[in-house]
């Protein structure tokens, strides 16, 4: 399949050179506003195809995404000293604005899968520029948070992350949700599994891991002034899950009709994801303090996508 992407800085070029080393794409096509450096990341991730997958990878205006069955959607501006969330918000919307229609006269019949933060309110504006059915416009929501988790988690326990089953629902930040009590090993919920396989998970142990997962990116951020590599390979295997219509359960973002009383709300569930973008959803089993948080996080992104569609004169 191919697949666009807008936007060759740090989050677009890696998801490329995941989609290249995982096979997830037959041919990457690269745009961006800075034509150089679209052209330099296309030329260096094509070095590494001999060593990996026959992925052709390539830069172009938007007129090269024709044909593309994703189109993923990682550009935006960098938050101003002093601005305000909303500022940074409106001044993302028109860059969307100016991007969407563009994409989508070169590639009317693809997904678009959106990885520009805050990713679950871009989701929205994207739907809405679009004007496409909601379940063809994906956020990349909490896939990496739900990784976070599951790594975290199976650390804690010796195990592979492959063998925990867990999820994060609701916004990709810091009102998101560990649904600690649908989390499993092996069939078992986690505290059980914890105990067959000697291993400690202590309320301390659980806040640890809570924290982990809830202050990963900000630890990364300060460290090396972005993060990348993690979301690179979460937008990967969701593209590759759209390409060979998986029907993969993935926790990623979409405009929901009502999430725990709140309408109209964009934010992360688990998503069955196939061709042409998401199949269906699961609401897990909620504690009643799982429901109470993920409402309160449904609320937090429901009165931030309302503020700035009322900025942009989308809504009175």
């Amino acid at each position: 399949m191919k697949v666009g992407i807008v936007g060759a800085g740090f989050v677009g070029s890696t998801a490329a050179f995941a989609m290249v080393t995982t096979g997830a794409a037959s041919e990457v096509v690269l745009v961006d506003m800075n034509e150089a450096l679209a052209q330099a990341q296309a030329q260096d991730i094509a070095h590494a195809v001999p060593f990996t997958h026959a992925v052709t990878v390539r830069a172009g205006s938007y007129a090269a995404l024709e044909g593309a069955g994703v189109v993923v959607l990682s550009a935006g501006v960098a938050q101003k000293p002093g601005e305000t969330r909303l500022d940074l918000l409106e001044r993302n919307a028109k860059v969307f604005a100016a991007i969407i229609p563009e994409v989508l006269k070169a590639a009317p019949d693809a997904v678009l899968l959106v990885a520009s933060n805050p990713v679950d309110v871009m989701t929205q504006i994207a739907t809405r520029i679009s004007g496409l059915p909601r379940n063809r416009v994906i956020g990349s929501g909490t896939v990496l948070d739900t990784a976070r988790f599951r790594a975290l988690l199976a650390d804690r326990l010796g195990v592979t992350p492959r063998s925990v089953h867990a999820h994060v629902v609701g916004e990709h930040g810091d009102s998101e949700v560990l649904l600690w009590s649908s989390a499993t090993v092996a069939g078992l919920p986690v505290a059980q599994a914890a105990g067959q396989l000697h291993r400690g998970l202590t309320g301390e142990d659980r806040a640890a891991i809570d924290e982990g997962v809830r202050r990963a990116a900000y630890r990364i951020i300060n460290g090396k002034g972005h993060t990348a590599f993690g979301i690179g390979g979460g937008l990967a295997r969701l593209v590759a899950a759209i390409g060979a219509d998986e029907r993969l359960v993935a926790t990623c973002a979409m405009l929901n009709d009502e999430v725990a009383g709140v309408p109209q709300v964009v934010l992360s569930l688990p998503r069955v994801i196939g061709a042409g973008g998401v199949h269906d959803t699961i609401l897990p089993n909620l504690s009643a303090e799982e429901e109470t948080a993920l409402r309160r996080s449904a609320e937090i992104l429901k009165e931030a996508a309302d503020g700035v569609e009322r900025r942009m004169g989308w809504t009175s």
